[in-house]
């Protein structure tokens, strides 16, 4: 019996199967990038969404599997690892989702969503509910191709909009580890005052932009203490795991934002240990987004 499913990112596999064998939850088969296991539903990060409540339903016919899924709830996201064609003509005969690109700042889908895909010729397993309102737990935005200076501000973002809320304007934003200027960018865009903060200059454009300040210093060389508070932190700086976790303790222990926002980059293998405690940060949640590389991202609001 199937007790949870979790959806990884391509490639990013092998962390999610290392992440729950650490927290003792098995896997009995992949379908795909679906890890399939015994256990009970987890929370882990490296999972685009999780399917809580997986069942097998026979399908020995398209209709019939249709009808199955219909009779359940109405809105359905396919996840297609195998018999393309037959999962088409299933798909073709359930309510259409509309997974269109977002316009960031635009909230995230509220309504329902279920997820299924088939196992075999004969046999689906569908989900009722999953973590995620997105199709794959991947969400798609509207991208600007003209204003930012590298598409790093697409994970941004992602962090925000799983995040639920975003700066106002007005609100202050420390951005460290700035150059180019990607955050900074999307975050001055909001209408937010940003201080970004690198060694490195900004790209020109960003550096330009009126409520935008750059500051050239290390990240590492603050002192929290000594800083005036902020509205946001943010932190997209090239270090290892740990060290990084030591400089977001710092900020917290010094009260001195009300969120934080910041993404963990491996450098070689995924330093498990750091990331587990990051998710244990109390009001955090860490998660592999889509548009994340070999990288987690951490939020967190006061």
């Amino acid at each position: 019996m199937i007790g949870a499913a979790y959806l990884a990112a391509a490639g990013f596999e092998a962390d999610l199967a290392e992440e729950l064998q650490r927290a003792g939850h098995g896997i009995v088969a992949w379908h795909g990038r679906l890890a399939l296991s015994p256990d009970p539903p987890a929370a882990p990060a490296w999972a685009l969404e999780t399917w809580t409540a997986p069942m097998e339903v026979p399908a020995p016919s398209v209709k019939a599997a249709a009808d199955a899924l219909r009779g359940v709830q109405r809105n359905w996201a396919l996840y297609a690892a195998g018999h393309h064609r037959r999962a088409a003509l299933i798909a073709e005969r359930l309510p259409p989702v509309k997974a269109r690109p977002l316009h960031f700042p635009e909230s995230a889908p509220s309504g329902h969503l279920g997820a299924w895909t088939l196992l075999s010729p004969d046999r689906l397993l569908a989900s009722p509910q999953k973590t995620s309102p997105f199709v794959n737990g991947a969400v798609q935005f509207v991208e600007d191709r003209e204003g930012p200076p590298s598409r790093a501000y697409l994970k941004l973002w992602e962090a925000l909009t799983r995040f639920g809320r975003w700066p106002a304007p007005g609100e202050t934003c420390l951005d460290l580890g700035a150059a180019p200027g990607g955050w900074s960018w999307a975050l001055a865009q909001l209408g937010a005052q940003v201080i970004a903060l690198d060694k490195a200059p900004l790209d020109p454009a960003i550096a330009a932009l009126p409520n935008v300040t750059w500051r050239q210093e290390s990240a590492f060389g603050l002192d929290p203490q000594q800083e005036p508070a902020v509205d946001w932190l943010f932190s997209d700086v090239i270090c290892y795991p740990a060290r990084l976790l030591t400089l977001i303790e710092r900020w917290m222990a010094a009260g001195r934002a009300r969120h934080i926002c910041c993404t963990l980059k491996f450098q070689g293998a995924t330093d498990h240990d750091t990331a587990a405690r990051f998710a244990a940060l109390p009001g955090g949640r860490l998660f592999h987004g889509a548009h994340n590389k070999h990288e987690l991202t951490f939020i967190w609001a006061r």
